[in-house]
């Protein structure tokens, strides 16, 4: 396969910040276009019957129709990469011959390899799925009714307050109404690492750490149990 061919890509969620993120890996992928991003199975038939679709990012648990039942609808020659929050379902979507199951929260380093393998079964002979040449290295939020642009190296650390995030910065804080997990999964894995159910920090940015907290400026934050073992193999071997 030539570089230039795109392949053409429709997301379907029922949950938004789904949709978000796996767009916003998809937007670092070259050779990949987003055709559509669809709330439900009656958005995405649209969109199938109207437009060339390669490849199906889908939901599997959506109310009115499951992403299982969509899938048996559709033209076998669109491949399918099943989306859920749920283990359970690996089995049946494997049965549909899925291209493969990412189980949510999605890292994008985990979506990369879905998308490679896509490639494979459809027995391209070139894969262009490195990062674009330029990697994106800030996020948007949404924050008092605006998309705010952020860089990644900015950010110190992130605090979760149940549905919402504190994201902070050197001089300020921005709040936004999105969960840890979700963030979590548009965050490059080198530079941010969750050490508790309750907070992300920056790698660059630490000053000290011990084995119970990781010190960020003047903030001391907690390492919790069920995370120490991870993050103190992953400061040891820096």
């Amino acid at each position: 396969m030539k570089t230039e061919q795109i392949i053409s890509c429709l997301i379907v969620d029922d949950e938004s910040i789904a949709r978000e993120v796996i767009a916003s890996h998809l937007a670092k992928i070259a050779n990949i276009r987003i055709v559509a991003s669809c709330k439900n199975a009656m958005e995405a038939f649209y969109w199938i019957n109207n437009e060339t679709i390669d490849l199906l990012f889908l939901d599997i648990n959506m109310p009115e129709l499951s992403g299982i039942s969509f899938a048996k609808t559709i033209n076998k020659d669109i491949k399918i990469i099943f989306t859920t929050a749920y283990r359970d379902f690996a089995v049946e979507g494997f049965e549909l011959k899925a291209v493969d199951y990412l189980l949510k929260p999605i890292a994008f380093d985990r979506l990369l390899k879905a998308v490679n393998r896509y490639f494979e079964i459809v027995n391209y002979t070139e894969k262009p799925l490195n990062q674009h040449q330029h990697n994106i290295d800030f996020i948007f939020v949404r924050s008092d009714r605006k998309m705010i642009k952020i860089d990644f190296d900015s950010i110190l650390y992130i605090e979760s307050l149940s549905d919402y995030l504190k994201i902070h910065l050197a001089n300020e804080i921005i709040v936004t109404r999105e969960t840890i997990s979700s963030i979590e999964a548009k965050l490059p894995q080198n530079n941010f690492m969750r050490i508790h159910r309750s907070y992300i920090i920056s790698i660059p940015h630490i000053s000290i750490y011990t084995n119970e907290f990781i010190s960020i400026q003047k903030e001391s934050l907690p390492i919790s149990r069920s995370y120490k073992k991870e993050v103190l193999e992953r400061l040891e071997n820096l």
